[in-house]
């Protein structure tokens, strides 16, 4: 059984070339081609795919406010983050928002394969250059709750 892939991304070239890299191999289907965040909701909710991959920079709405928008729709979809920003800010937001990856464009294809393996499977990928990043905002979160968790006591 092929994964149902959504594919959120404002250009063309990308989602196609996305489209391709993906398809290719059999292994992975492309059931819907989005421009925007508001699409990528809508089609979610109309598809329900294993997962979507999302960039971060659309207009309207960003992937990152799209994604527990998806998540509310189509529980079952593991939201990747696709994008070319490195910063931490948004690595930490995405986290936050209920993505299980964030996997950057300048990234070998392999690598966005391992993050859609790693995502229907609900587990976390993140390319190696923003792992720290993560890992670091993990360890943050966990010690807050901790302490909320040892205040209450």
């Amino acid at each position: 059984m092929r994964l149902k892939i959504l594919l959120a991304d404002d250009h063309v070239v990308m989602r196609q070339a996305l489209r391709h890299l993906l398809e290719s191999d059999g292994e992975f289907e492309c059931v819907a081609e989005c421009s925007s965040g508001s699409e990528a909701v809508e089609a979610a909710q109309h598809q329900k795919p294993d997962i979507a991959i999302i960039d971060i920079t659309m207009p309207g709405m960003s992937g990152i406010d799209a994604t527990p928008m998806i998540l509310k729709q189509s529980p079952q979809t593991a939201v990747l983050i696709l994008t070319m920003h490195q910063d931490e800010r948004y690595v930490l937001r995405a986290m936050k928002a209920g993505a299980l990856g964030y996997v950057l464009k300048n990234s070998a294809g392999e690598e966005l394969v391992e993050a859609i393996r790693a995502g229907h499977k609900r587990h976390t990928f993140f390319s190696p250059a923003v792992a720290e990043f993560a890992k670091d905002g993990l360890g943050r979160a966990s010690r807050v709750v901790n302490a909320n968790d040892d205040s209450q006591r």
